[in-house]
């Protein structure tokens, strides 16, 4: 392919921007009155921490870039430079429209729901005063540390994204000379509850006030002896984003402990406070961070708005929010319970969370009670608090299964939690990997090795998700059950490449990343261009996380300037543009911000009318194609290749959630005047539900878009 035309920085758009762009549209859910008032205020809640970690990992990391005076323009053309600025601009509009949805709609709309939220302690009744003063001495004072700044005392460690409040302390000799002042501060306390329920004037009615406010109100019992002259809520956003010379690094696992401290402490790259702070105590501020004017948020109103997300929890306003939804039994598994035995007559696939993720969970542990079953093992990148496939895994290897585990370690913010499983798994007498040096393993694949009469089978399941049943629930993802002996040949090879470097010369029917997945996608492309220009029918739709790989970008581009017709839907980071004439004509790009977070990939080539179908767990992305160790995986059967098909049909055809990309850049709502509504996700709810005898409640899923997989997702 002649791919060097459609390299033009003009024919793209910055990562960045197009993520700024991603939050906008969850901002968008927000602001949408048709959407029940508490989940307005989680998807509110979920652009706060969306924005967070793009501040602690992607800002962090340009302002490094800065630092190291690196200059060399991405693929729209910006610098490092002119990227922050970019940023800082749309960051700053961005938190001016959560604070406006928060104060001018979501709040006024709280009240007449029931619910006063008091803004300021000053306007506490008398009998909410009391109440506030007696929980402060009951409850809060005991837990608080005061810390002051003076000659003998340096400026105080503060902690990444806490919640802080500044004071500026006068003698009471009547000091009032700002060089007379004296700076403290006190973390909020996270151990406690955030918002606090205080008594309501009208009994059928709930008051809340944000602990911060509480602390504020008696913040000169800390002080006694002195005169408080202000108090103001603070929050700093520190770089987190992980620095490990793996090659230099004896112990991974030593390493990764030894940079998850220096999360606390490092640079400061953004500085939010309440809008009225003093200006002598900002300027102290100011000082002992060392941050620039751009990188300071004025707050009007509770700083942290992830905060939200427990105002949801308050009890009683049931009818404020999306009715809870139970995963339909997966119909393949209703009337025959053994899964090996089912799996054997055809392959199963899943989709989730319409579909119950108890199979999945009870695969790993029917092995690991098997005495047929010889060996486990499976892939590990993000796994919930409490785990059951990990129980069952440690299970297995207690009943002497050879039971071999990759837990990756470098999986942004789940560094901890993975260490944590690592070991427990190791205890247990698991043979753990911690991946290929320089690769992450971002896979999802589990591979059963099992005697029978037959002679040894292999069963494996392959999925576009992580093994978490709790995400499991609110992800939209995909998995598969088979036990083809080519895929079981290939997922065989997989933990051999893993846990012993060999690389294999060729794969039977997976594609794997990072060596050979970029040029398969490559060539795919490449032969759907070349039906175009024969005259055949062609087109191409995928369905992924995030694009932004320059080839495949360059590649979608020759393909559609050669008739190519290309949908795509993606969810976040699209760096494509749309509509440019001669070159993205026909490419259509629209992103789906639902209840659930879309989350699965699926690949879908004419293939000349063979309907070449693929899952699996990479994005279109430099780092899926070219730093992880990703798997994609053809779906043959045909009856489940029309499953798949559905999937994609139905959510090109969504107008209810759907945001497509025009020519200018701008996502919009898909206009439906006049057209029966498409709800994609509340549709699989019906034909889940529809297609499966129910199963008794396991499981029960509240309906609604959880916090943004963090950036390696």
């Amino acid at each position: 392919m002649e791919l060097q035309k459609f390299e033009k920085p003009e024919y793209y758009v910055n990562r960045e921007v197009s993520w700024m762009l991603f939050n906008e549209r969850v901002l968008s859910e927000a602001r949408d009155k048709h959407i029940p008032l508490f989940e307005r205020l989680k998807f509110l809640s979920i652009t706060a921490s969306n924005l967070d970690e793009f501040f602690m990992v992607r800002v962090a990391s340009l302002k490094d870039q800065v630092h190291a005076k690196y200059e060399k323009t991405d693929i729209a053309g910006m610098t490092p430079k002119e990227q922050l600025s970019a940023i800082n601009k749309k960051a700053h509009s961005f938190v001016g429209v959560q604070y406006t949805t928060y104060n001018r709609s979501l709040l006024p709309a709280l009240k007449k729901a029931g619910i006063q939220v008091v803004e300021e302690h000053e306007s506490l009744t008398s009998a909410q005063g009391d109440f506030v003063d007696r929980y402060f001495q009951e409850n809060v004072y005991p837990v608080l540390t005061p810390m002051a700044m003076d000659s003998s005392r340096p400026f105080p460690l503060v902690r990444n994204k806490t919640l802080n409040i500044g004071a500026l302390i006068a003698k009471n000799d009547g000091a009032k000379e700002k060089k007379d002042l004296e700076f403290a501060t006190v973390q909020v306390p996270s151990v406690l509850p955030r918002l606090v329920e205080i008594p309501a004037a009208d009994e059928e009615k709930k008051a809340v006030i944000f602990l911060e406010e509480i602390i504020e109100r008696n913040i000169s019992k800390l002080f006694l002896g002195n005169h408080v002259v202000c108090a103001h809520p603070y929050r700093i956003m520190r770089n987190a984003d992980l620095t490990i010379g793996e090659d230099e690094a004896e112990d991974l696992l030593v390493e990764i402990q030894k940079q998850l401290k220096k999360r606390q402490w490092g640079e400061v790259i953004r500085l939010e406070v309440e809008e009225k702070m003093n200006k002598h105590l900002l300027k102290i501020l100011k000082k002992e961070f060392q941050i620039k004017d751009e990188d300071i948020f004025f707050i009007n109103g509770p700083l942290d708005l992830t905060v939200l997300m427990k105002m949801y929890a308050l009890d009683g306003f049931e009818k404020e929010k999306i009715p809870p939804y139970q995963p339909a039994a997966v119909p393949a598994f209703v009337e025959e319970p053994d899964l090996f035995a089912r799996i054997r007559q055809g392959d199963v696939f899943m989709h989730h969370p319409y579909m119950s993720f108890d199979p999945v969970v009870n695969f790993v542990r029917q092995a690991a009670k098997d005495p047929d079953v010889l060996a486990i093992k499976q892939t590990l990148y993000r796994v919930s608090g409490h785990s059951p496939i990990v129980a069952a895994l440690a299970l297995a290897a207690e009943n002497g299964k050879q039971v071999s585990v990759l837990v990756e370690l470098k999986a942004r913010f789940d560094e901890e939690n993975n260490i944590v499983w690592a070991k427990k798994l190791e205890k247990a007498g698991c043979h753990v990997i911690y991946g290929l040096v320089g690769l992450k393993t971002h896979s999802k694949i589990t591979l059963v090795v099992r005697r029978e009469d037959t002679g040894i089978r292999r069963y494996v399941h392959l999925g576009t998700g992580n093994y978490n049943d709790s995400t499991a629930k609110i992800y939209t993802d995909c998995g598969l059950f088979t036990c083809d002996a080519r895929i079981g040949e290939d997922a065989t090879a997989v933990f051999n490449m893993l846990s012993g470097y060999s690389e294999p010369k060729s794969w039977n029917k997976l594609v794997v990343a990072p060596i050979w997945m970029k040029n398969r996608f490559l060539k795919l492309i490449e032969n759907e261009a070349a039906h175009a220009m024969q005259g055949r029918r062609a087109f191409i739709r995928a369905k992924m996380n995030a694009l932004c790989d320059p080839e495949i970008m360059a590649a979608l581009y020759y393909a559609a300037s050669c008739g190519v017709k290309i949908d795509l839907l993606v969810r976040g980071i699209c760096c494509l543009k749309t509509g440019i004439p001669g070159v993205s004509e026909n490419i259509h790009v629209r992103s789906i911000v639902g209840n659930f977070l879309e989350h699965s990939r699926i690949f879908h080539f004419c293939g000349n009318g063979a309907d070449e179908v693929f899952l699996g767990s990479a994005d279109w992305m430099p780092r899926n194609l070219n730093r992880r160790v990703e798997i994609v995986f053809p779906i043959e059967d045909e009856r489940i290749k029309a499953e798949v098909l559905h999937i994609l049909d139905l959510e090109f055809a969504d107008n209810v959630k759907a945001h497509v990309l025009n020519g200018e850049g701008v996502y919009e709502k898909v206009d439906k005047r006049g057209k029966a509504l498409v709800n994609s996700q509340m549709i699989f709810c019906e034909e889940a539900q529809k297609g499966a005898a129910l199963p008794k409640a396991s499981e029960h899923t509240r309906v609604f878009l959880p916090a943004e997989p963090t950036e390696e997702e």
